[in-house]
């Protein structure tokens, strides 16, 4: 029995581990009737990300948006098939806007902006779909 328990207690923290390593991908979805969202999430340093998913039309318009205190890159990477490419500019990246949209799932990674000042904690990104 006490194998059992140990074998079962070191796959749960394998999960737990892999999950995190992995990049657990977080889907952003709106409340009924609004065109925007405010996510929040927490980094822990340079190495640290966390990853969004939002399903858009073809044609819409996606803006995003740093809304909280502290310097964000916003690594945006479109559906399958479409042409996106992101203006990696020489900033921190924190806004951006798509327009036209490609139909499918947009992924949104979030990391520390490497070009400020280090910080660990809590992050606003504002996604707006029009």
């Amino acid at each position: 029995m006490k194998t059992f328990t140990r074998v079962v207690l070191v796959l749960g923290i394998f999960t737990v581990l892999s999950t995190v390593a992995l990049g657990q991908k977080t889907r952003i979805k709106f409340a009924p009737g609004k065109t925007s969202a405010v996510v929040t999430g927490t980094l822990n340093g340079y190495k640290s990300k966390r990853i969004y998913v939002i399903h858009v039309r073809a044609g819409q318009k996606m803006t995003t948006e740093n809304v909280g205190s502290h310097y964000i890159t916003l690594a945006i990477e479109g559906p399958p098939g479409s042409n996106y490419e992101q203006d990696m500019a020489a900033d921190c990246h924190s806004t951006n806007e798509i327009d036209p949209t490609a139909a499918g799932d947009y992924t949104i990674t979030v990391t520390e902006c490497l070009k400020a000042d280090r910080w660990k904690g809590t992050f606003k990104l504002k996604v707006a779909v029009h």
